[in-house]
Order: structure tokens, then C-alpha cells, then sequence
């Protein structure tokens, strides 16, 4: 049966509880050494993770007229991530030399917001077209923005240790064994389809479709032109960027943007992010969530950049795609001349079709996997796996209106989009009109690519 959405005041307290506690559940199986370094300059603290997502629904709860009395003095200043109109603003790169609210007053701070929550959730007269139901739908979709952003951080924090056993084990993650194991078909999955498929062009309405919860940027949905294109059926895989790297991709500098081959010579950048070549066993390792293990083949390539996809795209003779070319791919169906939420359709059951948080897996799963997941036009793990860059310039659409100043509007400049979710995004965040933004050059993020070419 296919689910459906449901916006009333029940399910909106239900999701804030089921969001809180998973967050609760990620922090809980970190030490506290752990939980208060700041792996890099462009992390942050998973306690101050913990801590500025309450800071936001604190926020929130202001602006509709609640008087919050903290139970004790909390220095809350440095949770402000950016917003101007809060005044005092601490740079991402001082979050870890401020080790305060300490872990106990975040907790403390945690359940006290989630008590005011909860009463004003009960107690305010509010239907799901009111400014504060979209506002605390906000503060849910935030804390589960910020859960993904935790993994980044967790992953990059923890590749430090040279032990595999020094690591971040999720206690809901699969066996690796057991994924393995129900993963061996996929190498015969792609061998059975064409390696792109073509979509046909024309007039393309690209945005949010339905008048449920969507970001501000995902709208107004508007019109835009599209010529007939190919676009990959999967996305590239590790064994398809070793065979860019063994034919020289980071030593050509034809295939790279100007920026992009500074940024190779200035890092020496020689494969993606948390790739090591062991010259004993002659292979590629990494050290992920499963531990270090030998590179899959068959698993798309994760952490790369733009300047790293767009550089491979240039070498297999083809481009990555606009977001207009990704969207129309992953939600158009030919037959019924009409667009869907998500690949397969309008079922919001997201983990059943796409390997994303609520899957477990902590890690991308083989290419031709979630068959049932597949688009109209034939395109396996469109959501979920790894992110997907695309060569479009995020920037607002046309008539865009904000809903929440400076949460989606102040950043859209220098930054490319990318479109899909990973498997660390939350099921109940992520759609085929979602967004995301990062900058060119940043490869933390799980961010892999598919490419798309000119018939």
C-alpha cells in the first residue's frame, strides 16, 4: 500500500520525538573525549552538534512568542551557526576551543527544549499551513540535516586512528557480512542494461510539485527548456574512477578547471578522500564505518568533489548533468505524462526502495541495487547511496520567496548543486526536488556522481 503524508499536529510532535531520539541515539555511543574535538576547520564538535540543534527550535519558539527561562546559566552564544539577526556569530574554525555548554548542560538544554516543545506543540492552535507548523518542520528537517553532517564529521574525525578498530561503529549498522552477502547479484544487474539511457527533451517544470513541506529553494516550481540527453543508468563506481586514475587523471591537467588543478598540485591529490594505496597488497583501502577495508569495484565512488567529477566526467568524453537534467531523469514518467516525489513513485517508505539512513548500512551499497527504486527511465539509485554532483550553480529560483531568512537565500553563491541524498540522510528528508549545496572544492560529504552526455 502506498503511504501517504500526513500533516496534522500529531504527526508533527510524533516526527520532532522520533528525530530527538535518533540524534540522542547517534551521540550516546561516542566517548566523551570524542564528543568535544573538532576533527577539522570545516567540522564542528558533535557536542556542538547536539547543542545549537536545540538552539535552533530555542529560536523558533521565540519568534511565536514563547519566554524561554533557561533552568541554569548556559552560555548559548557560540551555538549560532550564522544568523545575523541573533547577533553574535563564532566562525566554524573556534567551535572546538569553546568547550562550553559541557556535554552534561547540552543534555540538560536538550531536554528542556524538548519539554517546551512538546507543551507548545500541545497547547498552540496551529494547523500545517500556519508560519509556526512550517517552522518547527523546519527545526525537525534541520536536526536531521545536522544528523548527516555528524557522520561527515564522525568519518573524517576517526580516519585519524591508523587502528581499524578505532573507529565509529553504529550499533544499528548491518553486518558487513550479512551486506556483502545480499549484495553478489549486482555485478550481473549492470551487465544487463545500457550504460546510459535517453531522456526526451522539451518543456521541463523543475521544482517541489506537491503543497506539502518542501526548503524555500525548492521553489516556485517553473518552467525550463531541455534538450533530448543521455544520462548514466548507475552511478560511477570505484573500479570506474581507478581506471580514470590509472589512465593519468590527476596528472592531466586538460581534464581540470583552472581551480580545481591548483587544488590537485596544492594537496596532491591523488585519489578520493580517505583513499590509501597499500603497496604490499598492490590495492586501494579505506577506513569507513565497516573498518578499513579493501575498495569495492562495484560501490560508487564516494568522497569526491566537483572539480574530481567534473574532471572524470571530461574523460570519459562526457559532462556531469544540469539539475534540471538530474530531476527530470529521477521524477518524470513518460507514460502518464506527469512527475512523482520520488523515483519509484509517491511511496514516502523511502529505506524500502533506497539505501539511506534508516537502512543501516553506513556505507554505499553496489550499483544495481534497490531495483524496485529504479526511475521511470530505468536509472538505478537516483536517492540514496551517494550524493550526486551536478554541473548547475546553485543559485534561487525564479520568484523565489524566503521562508526562513538566511537559512537556504544567503547561500547561493559559489557553491554547486548536488541532488539524491546519501546513505547517511534521513528518509523523511530527502525527495527528487531536494537541493543541497556545497562548495566545489569539498569532498567531505558523501558525494558521488553519474554522468550525462549530448545524444
Amino acid at each position: 500500500m502506498t503511504q501517504v503524508l500526513h500533516d496534522s499536529l500529531e504527526s508533527l510532535t510524533k516526527e520532532f520525538k522520533s528525530i530527538r531520539r535518533a540524534t540522542l541515539n547517534m551521540f550516546s555511543q561516542l566517548k566523551h573525549e570524542d564528543a568535544v574535538v573538532q576533527a577539522s576547520d570545516f567540522g564542528s564538535p558533535p557536542n556542538w552538534h547536539l547543542a545549537h540543534v536545540s538552539w535552533f527550535y530555542h529560536k523558533v519558539l521565540e519568534k511565536h512568542g514563547v519566554k524561554i527561562t533557561l533552568p541554569e546559566d548556559i552560555n548559548l552564544a557560540y551555538l549560532n551557526s550564522y544568523y545575523q539577526k541573533y547577533d553574535f556569530i563564532l566562525s566554524k574554525p573556534e567551535r572546538g576551543r569553546f568547550p562550553r555548554p559541557t556535554i552534561r548542560q547540552t543534555l540538560q538544554y536538550r531536554s528542556f527544549i524538548d519539554k517546551e516543545v512538546t507543551r507548545f506543540l500541545k497547547n498552540g492552535n496551529i494547523n500545517y499551513r500556519d508560519v509556526a507548523y512550517y517552522d518547527i518542520k523546519l527545526a525537525n528537517q534541520h536536526e536531521m540535516q545536522h544528523q548527516e553532517l555528524m557522520i561527515y564529521d564522525l568519518q573524517y574525525y576517526f580516519n585519524r586512528f591508523i587502528d581499524p578498530d578505532d573507529n565509529f561503529r553504529p550499533t544499528t549498522m548491518q553486518p558487513f557480512e550479512t551486506q556483502t552477502d545480499s549484495l553478489k547479484d549486482s555485478t550481473d544487474v549492470r551487465e544487463l542494461h545500457p550504460s546510459m539511457v535517453e531522456i526526451p527533451g522539451g518543456i521541463y517544470n523543475l521544482g517541489y510539485p506537491g503543497d506539502h513541506f518542501c526548503y524555500d529553494n525548492e521553489l516556485p516550481e517553473h518552467k525550463v527548456y531541455l534538450e533530448n540527453y543521455l544520462i548514466d543508468i548507475f552511478p560511477v563506481t570505484n573500479g570506474d574512477f581507478r581506471r580514470f586514475m590509472d589512465d593519468g587523471g590527476y596528472e592531466d591537467y586538460n581534464l581540470w578547471l583552472a581551480d580545481g588543478w591548483d587544488l590537485v598540485r596544492e594537496e596532491d591529490w591523488k585519489a578520493p578522500l580517505f583513499w590509501n594505496y597499500e603497496k604490499g597488497e598492490r590495492s586501494w583501502t579505506k577506513k569507513d564505518f565497516r573498518g578499513k577495508i579493501r575498495l569495492d569495484p562495484e560501490e560508487p565512488v564516494v568522497n569526491v568533489s566537483f572539480y574530481e567529477a567534473n574532471a572524470y566526467a571530461r574523460w570519459a568524453g562526457k559532462r556531469l548533468p544540469t539539475e534540471a537534467e538530474w530531476e527530470k531523469a529521477a521524477s518524470w514518467n513518460e507514460k502518464l505524462q506527469r512527475k512523482f516525489l520520488y523515483p519509484w513513485g509517491e511511496n514516502i517508505d523511502v529505506h524500502n526502495y533506497a539505501n539511506v539512513l534508516e537502512s543501516n548500512n553506513w556505507a554505499p551499497t553496489r550499483t544495481g541495487m534497490y531495483k524496485q527504486g529504479r526511475s521511470y527511465f530505468g536509472c538505478f539509485q537516483m536517492i540514496g547511496d551517494v550524493w550526486e554532483w551536478t554541473s548547475s550553480e546553485y543559485s534561487l529560483y525564479p520568484r523565489f520567496k524566503s521562508k526562513f531568512p538566511e537559512y537556504t537565500d544567503k547561500w547561493s553563491i559559489n557553491q554547486k548543486v548536488l541532488r539524491g541524498g546519501s546513505f547517511a540522510t534521513p528518509s523523511l528528508q530527502i525527495r527528487n526536488s531536494y537541493r543541497n549545496y556545497f562548495r566545489p572544492n569539498e569532498r567531505i560529504l558523501f558525494s558521488g556522481f553519474r554522468c550525462a552526455a549530448d545524444p
